[in-house]
């Protein structure tokens, strides 16, 4: 096969990552040669040159002398690695084929190239073993982060925030223990099945930089991938402000404590908004290994304000915290706040599971930075499941304990201590001396769990700290917001699928920073915290990052239902039914949470939606919706082989024999108008040569040419054969074209203006191809326009000599070659070519489309012409149908057509019958026949008998006298239906007219031609021959 000279050696290789490696060659034995290869100190003093590592085949194999490589990471990586050389796997021509020398000798050449060790066999990131640290980089390389700091500690931080220490207590008091735990475990539920998705569909594949739009697009694709891309950009940029605009608040409040206001309460916001949104900024421009240590900050200041909380709540509680409730850990307190106390407006489950939902949310924060990740497909995974899990714990850790602590009513006075037991007291504080029965009865307490929202503060060891939490919490998440809004938009924006926001792609530096991303996203920022008041604009966003979750857990569901076999991902803890689950249950919160803020949200995604399914670009990542429209395609295709046929569902599916498509786009309109929406339009291309050549040529030009169909809206499928000869061609499409009840039925074929100029050879195959597709019950359309349907010399491109060749005559002598024309095809300049216009392109008006029903063919050759006529542009034609007759039986036959047509439904009312149609033609028009044939007659009339049979076995396309006296008749009728045509149908739109058959072995072809010729010269319209297969195609009955 493609073995390379006994001197060409090679070495075995071992290789290292994740896997466990062992060699099948004992110890005792690996002195030994083997393979029956020499030992290697008698091959170095035979070979010393080919056994260094100088030799490329060392290196690529492991013993044996082949072309072949072993497999390495280089073959299926789309980029090349820095500082390696390039490694090419060898085609399968090297190793089927004749062997280069130049391809040997290249390989000889280049130096021997050693692989780093790599962390896995799908990735070149360092493998990460120290629990998320940055590595030591080389100057230069962009900064990487593991699961712990890029996507644990990120999202943690971005779950957390004020309502877990301004709501939670309250939640606690109003729904009690039981219920809030319920909530939480509620919201956490579809959280996590969120990062379950996330989890599968970031390890099915290298993830690049991108985040949540990046899963989504290369997983549904560009339509719902690019809507959702948008809308989680710009709801990242506003709760850049809405968090900000909750620290600006809780520092409003702290300087009006201390009476320190900078101008009035509403632009106090606004100032230190500004502000804050700046300083983040400079944090972000800084660099992510800064926008890291920062969040590792606001980290250990939110773990410290938790240390400070549980430490206060083991303290002895003191007289001015137990004036406000607080009483330490109590039994009985726990129990009274075990079970729910509704109270107010928001006093229902669902009012305060709208309420607490958001404080889950936020875990795709690490996913958004994926591109800043060592190894996303490990770090997205277990960072994000384990922020969940650790979120979860101290959500229902501090529920519970300051529902064990804090009674829920106190009026905060010192004033209101009693003696134990003294009597009119009620409720749990009077067993520890205090008496809050007054506030209570008339809901004016002013502390106590149900009313003070400061309770964590009141309860902790050292309240300041608290309100470091709160700061930390909230600039954390707005850091986060920050940084993920740009990423989001910068990946968009590299893909170009809306216009106007290319300019905000461009990266900068080691990390590829998005600086035009940040500024856009400080400007929407900066702008959300003029306005100071969110409470309008805070459901819309959460009701996109809801949507988020839907489409992630929709797209781990699509591409698991799908059974691609590119849906393989290494995490295996998930669920294609708990993915939908999630998904339906994200879009059933959008509406709990605010109807008309998830009416909105979804309202955006449609419209973005539509926008670029209307653009459709070219973008092409292997989506699961790309997946499922093969499932649905195959699972229909192979359905309809249960499917019975009936004449009321026939459909004229139609292979074209257009060569080239874009050399014949009047054949292809024609088609493609009456298939659209309908039926079946394969467009065949026959390219006639060596396989080897021609095979090449094939898989360069077949996607220009479905891109070529696609661009001028045609639905069709492209399919070329290569082949000895056109017949044989056109033989192979007819039989092998199709898949099960989708197979075509009708053969389009343009005429041949040139048959009489052309090698009469040609002329044999062209009537042969309209005798085989009788043969396999194929209806024929064949089509003839007066300037030609062949526009390759005016496109300049390479001419398919099989269609139309140019041929010289001088050369071609009698043998019959068809010269070879050779040209370069370049398959993008198939769509940027101009596209030339067709008569089937422009409105026709109010002209008329005259049917010519001459023969009963079955009913095709009206079908057709009324699938035309349905279309706008030939909407406002009348159609005419002529049919032949008697004389004297005029009005009979007319009246018996006007009925046939009537029963089948086709709107024809105007029926012409030709009465004259057997009349003899013009002498001149007969003269003109017989110069037309004269050139292929054998003019044997006083030749021998045998001489005759000699010449007809030489030129079977030549015309014997016998043979033009047995079709004299068929002849003269064509004559006389050209007058016909030209009397009748000079100014119609189109005619169609039944094609005559020529009898096989009866009718010589250049007779046929003929035939062809004369029925359709000086003929303005196109015209259309057409005949079925003699089987109906149209009834009038129902059943």
């Amino acid at each position: 096969m493609a073995e390379l000279p006994a001197t060409e050696l090679t070495d075995l290789a071992h290789a290292n990552g994740r896997f466990t490696i062992s060699t099948l060659i004992s110890t005792e034995d690996s002195s030994k040669p083997h393979y029956g290869q020499p030992d290697a100190a008698t091959c170095e003093a035979t070979h010393p040159s080919h056994l260094t590592h100088s030799s490329t085949f060392y290196m690529r194999t492991f013993g044996y002398n082949t072309v072949d490589v072993v497999p390495t990471y280089e073959h299926y990586a789309n980029t090349k690695v820095a500082g390696e050389t390039n490694k090419v796997r060898p085609t399968l021509a090297d190793l089927h084929s004749f062997l280069k020398v130049s391809y040997v000798e290249g390989l000889r050449l280049h130096n021997p190239v050693y692989e780093p060790q790599r962390s896995n066999g799908l990735s070149d990131e360092t493998t990460e073993e120290d629990g998320g640290e940055v590595g030591e980089k080389p100057p230069g390389e962009p900064i990487r982060f593991g699961w712990v700091k890029g996507v644990m500690i990120r999202c943690m931080l971005n779950i957390w925030g004020v309502i877990l220490y301004l709501r939670l207590p309250w939640i606690t008091a109003q729904a009690g223990i039981a219920l809030t735990w319920l909530i939480i475990f509620m919201s956490v539920t579809v959280t996590s099945i969120t990062g379950l998705s996330i989890s599968a569909i970031s390890t099915n594949g290298k993830v690049k930089s991108g985040g949540t739009y990046f899963l989504i697009s290369r997983s549904l694709g560009p339509e719902l991938g690019g809507s959702i891309g948008l809308i989680f950009a710009f709801a990242n940029a506003v709760a850049v402000a809405m968090h900000t605009v909750g620290f600006a608040e809780t520092v409003r409040d702290l300087l009006q404590e201390h009476n320190s206001p900078i101008v009035d309460p509403t632009n106090d916001i606004r100032i230190i908004g500004v502000i804050t949104v700046t300083v983040l900024l400079g944090i972000s421009l800084a660099g992510m290994e800064w926008e890291a240590k920062a969040q590792v900050l606001f980290f250990i200041v939110i773990m410290i304000s938790f240390v400070n909380y549980v430490v206060g709540t083991v303290i002895p509680a003191s007289e001015e915290k137990q004036a406000k409730g607080f009483f330490s850990y109590r039994a009985d307190i726990f129990a009274q706040n075990f079970v729910p106390n509704w109270r107010g407006p928001d006093g229902t489950f669902f009012g305060l599971f709208s309420i607490f939902f958001p404080s889950a949310t936020g875990i795709l924060a690490g996913a958004n930075i994926s591109g800043d990740l060592k190894d996303p497909a490990i770090a997205i995974p277990k960072g994000t499941l384990m922020a969940i899990f650790w979120t979860t714990i101290s959500y229902l850790a501090i529920s519970a304990t300051i529902g064990a602590c804090v009674v829920r009513d106190a009026s905060g006075s010192l004033n209101d201590s009693i003696p134990v037991g003294s009597p009119g007291c009620e409720g749990l504080a009077c067993d520890y001396g205090w008496n809050f029965t007054d506030c209570a009865q008339k809901q004016s307490c002013h502390y106590g769990l149900s009313n003070y929202y400061q309770s964590m503060s009141m309860v902790s060891g050292f309240a300041p700290l608290i309100t470091a939490g709160i700061f930390g919490a909230t600039l954390s998440s707005a850091l986060a917001c920050l940084v993920s809004a740009p990423k989001v938009f910068q990946c968009l924006c590299k893909d170009q699928l809306y216009p106007l926001i290319g300019f905000f792609g461009k990266g900068y530096g080691k990390n590829d920073e998005p600086i035009r991303g940040y500024m856009l996203t400080y400007i929407i920022a900066v702008g959300f915290v003029l306005i100071a008041e969110l409470n309008t604009i805070a459901p819309i966003i959460s009701n996109f990052f809801l949507c988020s979750y839907a489409l992630i857990n929709f797209s781990c569901f699509h591409a698991s239902i799908t059974n691609s076999p590119g849906w393989r991902p290494s995490f295996r803890y998930y669920s294609k039914w708990a993915a939908l689950f999630g998904a339906v249950i994200s879009v059933v919160i959008m509406f709990l949470l605010t109807w008309w803020a998830a009416l909105i949200a979804i309202g955006i995604i449609v419209f973005l939606l539509g926008y670029v399914l209307y653009k459709k670009p070219e973008v092409n990542w292997g989506s699961s919706v790309q997946a499922g429209s093969y499932n649905l395609a195959l699972n229909y295709s192979v359905g309809l082989n249960e499917v019975n046929e009936h004449i009321k569902n026939y459909r004229p599916q139609c292979l074209v024999l257009t060569g080239p498509p874009n050399f014949r786009p009047a054949l292809v309109d024609f088609v493609g108008t009456f298939t659209k929406n309908l039926s079946l339009m394969i467009c065949g291309n026959v390219l006639i040569g060596p396989c080897k050549q021609k095979m090449s040529e094939c898989r360069l030009t077949s996607n220009g040419h479905t891109k070529w169909l696609t661009k001028r809206k045609i639905k069709a499928f492209y399919t070329d054969v290569v082949a000895d000869d056109l017949r044989s061609g056109v033989k192979t499409l007819m039989q092998a074209s199709g898949l099960g009840k989708m197979k075509p039925n009708i053969l389009v074929i343009g005429y041949k203006k040139n048959w009489q100029t052309a090698h009469p050879r040609t002329v044999e195959e062209y009537t042969g191809i309209l005798h085989d597709a009788f043969d396999f019950k194929y209806g024929i359309c064949l089509m003839r326009m007066k300037e030609g349907l062949n526009v390759s010399r005016m496109m300049q491109a390479h001419i398919n000599p099989v269609f139309d060749p140019a041929e010289d005559r001088k050369e071609n002598g009698a043998n019959g070659v068809v010269p070879t024309v050779t040209g370069t095809l370049d398959p993008d300049a198939l769509t940027a070519e101009q596209q030339a216009s067709t008569i089937f392109q422009t409105e026709q008006g109010k002209k008329t489309i005259d049917i010519y029903w001459l023969f009963d063919d079955g009913g095709l050759t009206l079908l057709i012409p009324f699938l035309l006529s349905r279309k706008k542009r030939w909407g406002k034609c009348r159609t005419r149908v002529f049919v032949g007759g008697q004389i004297h039986r005029m009005d009979e036959e007319r009246k018996a057509i006007v009925s046939l047509l009537s029963k089948f439904r086709l709107g024809f009312h105007e029926v012409h019958v030709l009465p004259d149609i057997n009349q003899k033609p013009r002498p001149e028009h007969i003269k003109r026949f017989d110069d037309l044939i004269a050139p292929f007659r054998l003019n044997d009339g006083f030749k021998d008998e045998a001489v005759v049979n000699e010449m007809r076995r030489d030129c079977p396309w030549k015309i014997s006298d016998e043979e033009l006296n047995k079709n004299k008749v068929k002849s003269l009728r064509q004559v006389r239906l050209n007058e016909i045509l030209l009397d009748y149908s000079r100014d119609a739109a189109l005619i169609v007219i039944t094609l005559p058959i020529g009898r096989k072995g009866r009718c010589p072809s250049s007779l046929y031609m003929a035939w062809l010729e004369t029925l359709s010269q000086d003929l303005r319209p196109p015209v259309i021959l057409t005949r079925g297969n003699q089987e109906n195609v149209l009834t009038f009955y129902c059943q």
